[in-house]
Formats: C-alpha cells, sequence, structure tokens
C-alpha cells in the first residue's frame, strides 16, 4: 500500500492498494477510484462492536455505517479530498495509542483502525460542551488519515501545563492529554465578548494540534456573499441557514434568533 498527499489549499490523499489492502472510511468520504475497487458498506466495520459501536459513532459524528475498499484484482487506487482549505495528516496508530479528534476529522484508515465516540473525562465537558464538544477517539493497530481545517499549529504539553483554547480550534490530541471546559472569565466578556461561554482546557503530558480554521468561522465569513447575484440579501441568506420553522417568516426569524444566540454562546 502507497499512499500521497498531493495539493496544498485543498490537498487529496491518494492511497495504491494491492491485493488483500484494504482501507476503511465512512460514507461519503471517496472522491475517485480505479474501476477494480470494491465497495462495501457495513454496519460493523472500523472496530465497531456491533450496533451499539455504530450507534456510538453515530453520536460522535459520524454514520451509523462505514465503507470498505478493497481491489478486485491487481493494483487499484482510491483518493480522499479535502472538504475545506486545510490538511491531511497520516497518523500511525499502534497497539495501546489513543487519540481524540474533532468530530468531522477522521478521513480513512487501514484495516485494524478503530472509530469510537471520545467519551468526555469531566463533568464538566459532558453538561457544557455540547455537540461541537463531542470528539472521536481513535485507537487500533493500522494507519489512519485525519483532515484538519487550515494550518497545524502544534504544542507539546508538559505534565501539568494548561492551554485554553476555543473549541473550534481543537483538531487533535494525545489520549494523555486532559480535556475539560472551563467559563470565560467575566461576565461582560462572555455575552458581549464574541467568543463565546466556554473555553476548552487541555492539559498534559501530550500533543496536541490545533486547526486555525474552523467551519463556524468559514461559514461566517461566507455570508456576505452568498446569494448576491441571485439578488438575494446577506439577512434573507443567514435567515435560511439558520432558521426553519414556518415558512419563509419563520426562516427570517429563526435565523436572527440563531443569530444572535449564536454570538451569545459560541455555538459550534
Amino acid at each position: 500500500m502507497k499512499a500521497r498527499v498531493t495539493g496544498t489549499t485543498l490537498p487529496v490523499l491518494e492511497i495504491g492498494l494491492e491485493p488483500g489492502d484494504k482501507i476503511i472510511s465512512e460514507p461519503g468520504q471517496f472522491s475517485w477510484m480505479s474501476p477494480n475497487i470494491s465497495l462495501q458498506t457495513s454496519a460493523v466495520t472500523a472496530g465497531a462492536k456491533g450496533i451499539w459501536g455504530a450507534i456510538g459513532r453515530a453520536i460522535s459524528g459520524g454514520g451509523l455505517f462505514m465503507n470498505e475498499y478493497e481491489t478486485t484484482g491487481g493494483q487499484g487506487m482510491v483518493a480522499f479530498a479535502a472538504k475545506v482549505p486545510g490538511t491531511i495528516m497520516e497518523v500511525p496508530l499502534t497497539s495501546g495509542q489513543t487519540y481524540l479528534i474533532h468530530r468531522h476529522g477522521f478521513l480513512c484508515g487501514t484495516q485494524g483502525v478503530e472509530l469510537t465516540i471520545g467519551f468526555q473525562r469531566s463533568l464538566g465537558a459532558g453538561i457544557f460542551g455540547g455537540e461541537g464538544m463531542i470528539l472521536q477517539k481513535l485507537t487500533g493497530n493500522a494507519t489512519a488519515w485525519v483532515e484538519l481545517g487550515g494550518e497545524i499549529v502544534t504544542y507539546n504539553l508538559a505534565p501539568g501545563e494548561s492551554l485554553n483554547v476555543h473549541p473550534g480550534h481543537i483538531g487533535m490530541f494525545e489520549g494523555t492529554v486532559n480535556f475539560d471546559i472551563t467559563l470565560i472569565p467575566g461576565i461582560k466578556n462572555a455575552l458581549f465578548g464574541g467568543d463565546g461561554l466556554f473555553i476548552a482546557r487541555l492539559t498534559g503530558p501530550g500533543q496536541v494540534w490545533l486547526q486555525t480554521l474552523t467551519m463556524p468561522n468559514l461559514a461566517h465569513a461566507l455570508i456576505p456573499y452568498i446569494g448576491k447575484e441571485s439578488g438575494a440579501s446577506p439577512a434573507t441568506v443567514g435567515a435560511g441557514i439558520g432558521g426553519s420553522a414556518g415558512g419563509l417568516g419563520g426562516a427570517v426569524a429563526g435565523g436572527v434568533v440563531g443569530s444572535v444566540l449564536g454570538g451569545l454562546f459560541g455555538s459550534e
């Protein structure tokens, strides 16, 4: 098996498969493949323990099913392109090694990769983390590829050393790193600072990979430009994204309320 990442802003991972090689990904990930690649969809691959493992993956941001790719004869190729500007990183996995990645970070992996829900290690994370704080746990004896948004900034945290991070910028960290949620200090900072009520605290020992681009920030930057050619106003576009109840009027109201709450609470 040979893998290479090409491109810079929107990279693509190309994996050459020999007979007997298998690649596992979540549905909807692959971009192109050679005609001799067979695709099988199953709810019990990627280390999931039956249907409960599949449900755990779905809760952590993945689907109920996983796709498995292998050649039907001779050499084959399957490619996975990045969905947003960013980086595709190869992660070698060995037995007993654990990584936690953001909920949409897993791109694909070789046979033996295990992808499950990453349970938070503290009560604060479980209560206040919200949907954006659910992490995937990556284990097994295999090779995995992870997609992170924008550039990658790496920190090696010493034992007891902490780093406060906006939740959306958490890309991946080693299982030895403790993950917790803490309040933004100061009522005015929390309500009017625009950074939400909570921040993540990562405490060493272990390595941390942060991503400079988050999906909410990308969507926010694009809103003023969406719908201009069709004559739609940014407010209407924002309403369409944020609201869904009661037809157009409900969509507008929902979009305004969603924008206000999103600004106050910093939802991911």
